[in-house]
């Protein structure tokens, strides 16, 4: 009689390597925003503000954002498919921002780079079959 008895735990189902790209480069973005927030507070305190209300702004509004790309990251994690069109917004918005950093008044090249690069990344990545797949919902996969 041939042994039916798993030696160890079940196949799991992986991860495509563009759903774990995707899930890297989510998590550096969230993580890039979590430090320039906490960077932004850290300025407000120490450093004299020429507008108080702006830098209170500012530093809401980075809380807001990093707050909503920490969802989009653990609901990416989860394989919600909620987070398609978060992720979708967030690399617009960052890729707006990276147009802005190689046009504005104080051009900064490399600033522009390296938020265009992870925003075009994450946009081709959030779009591809594989991320699109593990994102349906279970109810509705031809498993």
């Amino acid at each position: 009689m041939p042994e039916t008895t798993p030696n160890g735990p079940g196949p799991v189902a992986g991860r495509s390597p563009a759903f774990t790209t995707l899930l890297v480069v989510v998590g550096l973005e969230a993580l890039a925003l979590v430090v320039v927030t906490v960077a932004l507070l850290v300025e407000l305190l120490v450093a004299p503000a020429s507008s108080i209300a702006s830098a209170i702004a500012l530093v809401v509004l980075a809380a807001i954002a990093a707050t909503w790309l920490v969802a989009m990251f653990l609901g990416l994690r989860n394989h919600r498919s909620w987070v398609r069109s978060g992720i979708i917004v967030w690399q617009v918005l960052q890729g707006a921002l990276a147009i802005g950093a190689f046009q504005g008044v104080f051009r900064v090249a490399w600033v522009g780079w390296v938020l265009l690069i992870p925003a075009l990344l994450g946009l081709t990545l959030v779009l591809s079959r594989p991320v699109t797949a593990a994102l349906v919902p279970r109810d509705q996969r031809d498993d």
